[in-house]
């Protein structure tokens, strides 16, 4: 039976998602990993033993535990097994150096750690360098004693779930680091509920019928929801794998399982094109995609609709707010725009003189809603630069539509500003997108020899096609014709590959450090 709707009272995340399924869906099958099929039943059994296993290891409610496990059944039993616990689990990037998982280690204060064998080498390093004395267990079954299938079919009886309310921290997820050190951000038991109720359902539309699979991984915001939260909030079947996904392995997926659901990130989207592994129209069960991380240019998805025949919804997102707030609606798509607030959140763009803007102007998006998070772990200072007077701080730049339509102009420090007047990268990488040579794109600005500063664009070509001097000229005049006149690129780069974040996100930062040091040293 279903928990009721979370608010201040009890409420246990994980005994809402494992229970909500068992009257009428028991024996049918939740997840599809490298072990196989596991129904609704077998997950609720299995997380249940899993947290008991954890519990029995000295735990106590409240004590923290890292998991850096590979999509899998035995992530699932372990992030909600804890959750129904009492116990705070924190899914860490499988692609975290050693530094900082011995960062974490020490910061979290965690007890314990849940490691998948493959990943145990860097999580060993990372013990080596902090010093953190806590316990290891392993996921993959190396025999030996705290290994997790081990301890799992030893387990005693478990205990009734842990008396939680619905404002208790139920996890953390830490963010990528990308620029500075990662961030423990505290969520909240209903949260989990509010994504999947307020955006996976409501504006999302998935059904129990609807087979799921999520490029983002479990341990990201996006993957959570995508590939867990969701799929048994409704009821649905998901496909879990430990590999990295490649335009091959989604294709093949997707077409083995009858995916009928598939989320993932434009650089994705745009690398199965351009690999000709898009799926194709009466090939499969496919009905709609979802797309967050990264803003989704809008040639990109008008290209993947002609040729799968389904939508990209796009939205955005954030670790603070957990999943997606902004977004597009299945069979309302508009290419370009970001969309409308999901129920139940609020927005406001504000400008530079901390004044709400209006339409036709760029402002900083705030959001708030019910899934918001804490706040960051032993973080002040960040925490309420951040979070505001019950408002969120996004630090990405939006503008809106007289029909309250939102668009992404870009993170607030990728802005240039070019002539006294902002541009946005987006607004220049999209244009060069809408021509059929170029694959992905990053623009910056960059310090000309007066000391103004111009855009630059780095650019990668699509297969087959010749980075040449004759396509760059090819390429501003294309953009020229697109743009305002203090917009296009003076100067355009070919790269092989753009830098990028775990999740898929364009590291434009880096970009602008290459450019400085090449700049110092004349």
């Amino acid at each position: 039976m279903n928990q009721p709707i979370p608010a201040s009272g009890p409420f246990n995340a994980a005994v809402d998602l494992l229970s909500r399924n068992l009257v009428d869906k028991a024996d049918k099958v939740a997840f599809i990993d490298a072990e196989g099929a596991h129904t609704y039943a077998e997950v609720a059994t299995r997380a249940a033993r899993t947290g008991a296993a954890l519990r029995g290891l000295g735990l106590a409610p409240g004590d923290r535990i890292v998991l850096v496990l590979q999509d899998s059944v035995d992530f699932v039993c372990a992030f909600l097994g804890a959750i129904r616990a009492g116990l705070i689990p924190i899914p860490l990037n499988t692609l975290f150096a050693a530094d900082d998982y011995a960062y974490i280690l020490t910061d979290s204060d965690a007890r314990l750690a849940l490691v998948s064998t493959p990943l145990l080498e860097a999580v060993q390093a990372a013990i080596t360098l902090s010093g953190w004395n806590g316990q290891v267990v392993t996921c993959g079954a190396n025999g030996s004693d705290l290994d997790l299938a081990a301890l799992v079919a030893r387990a005693a009886t478990p205990e009734a779930p842990h008396a939680s309310l619905g404002d208790d921290i139920a996890f953390w997820l830490y963010s990528s680091g990308s620029t500075g050190r990662p961030k423990g951000t505290l969520h909240r038991h209903a949260s989990l509920w509010h994504t999947a109720e307020l955006y996976s359902r409501q504006v999302f539309g998935l059904r129990d019928t609807d087979v799921v699979f999520s490029a983002a991984k479990l341990f990201f915001a996006y993957g959570l929801g995508n590939g867990l939260t969701f799929p048994m909030h409704a009821g649905a079947t998901c496909i879990l794998m430990a590999e990295r996904i490649t335009p091959e392995v989604a294709a093949g997926v997707i077409r083995d399982h009858q995916v009928s659901v598939f989320c993932g990130v434009p650089t994705l989207f745009g690398a199965m094109l351009a690999a000709d592994q898009a799926p194709r129209p009466g090939k499969g069960a496919l009905r709609l995609c979802m797309s967050a991380g990264e803003a989704l240019p809008a040639a990109l998805g008008s290209a993947w609709s002609q040729v799968t025949g389904t939508e990209i919804v796009d939205g955005i997102g954030s670790t603070e707010m957990l999943h997606i707030f902004v977004s597009n609606r299945p069979g309302a798509v508009r290419y370009g725009a970001t969309g409308l607030p999901t129920p139940g959140y609020e927005v406001r763009l504000v400008g530079e003189d901390g004044a709400e803007v209006g339409p036709g102007e760029i402002g900083e998006l705030h959001v708030r809603g019910p899934s918001m998070a804490a706040g960051y772990w032993n973080q002040p200072e960040k925490t309420a630069a951040t979070f505001i007077e019950g408002w969120v701080r996004t630090g990405d730049k939006f503008e809106i539509d007289i029909e309250g339509l939102l668009y992404h102009r870009g993170r607030a420090d990728d802005m240039l500003k070019v002539s006294g007047i902002w541009v946005s990268p987006g607004e220049v990488e999209n244009a060069l997108l809408a021509h059929p040579s170029v694959l992905e794109a990053a623009v910056i600005g960059v310090t000309d020899p007066s000391g103004l500063v111009k855009s630059k664009a780095f650019v990668v070509t699509r297969p087959g096609v010749d980075p040449s001097p004759s396509l760059a000229a090819a390429l501003t005049a294309f953009t020229k014709a697109r743009l305002a006149a203090y917009k296009y690129p003076r100067q355009i780069a070919f790269v092989t590959e753009l830098p990028k974040t775990a999740t898929g996100k364009i590291r434009r930062h880096v970009l602008r450090e290459l450019e400085a040091a090449k700049a110092a040293r004349g």
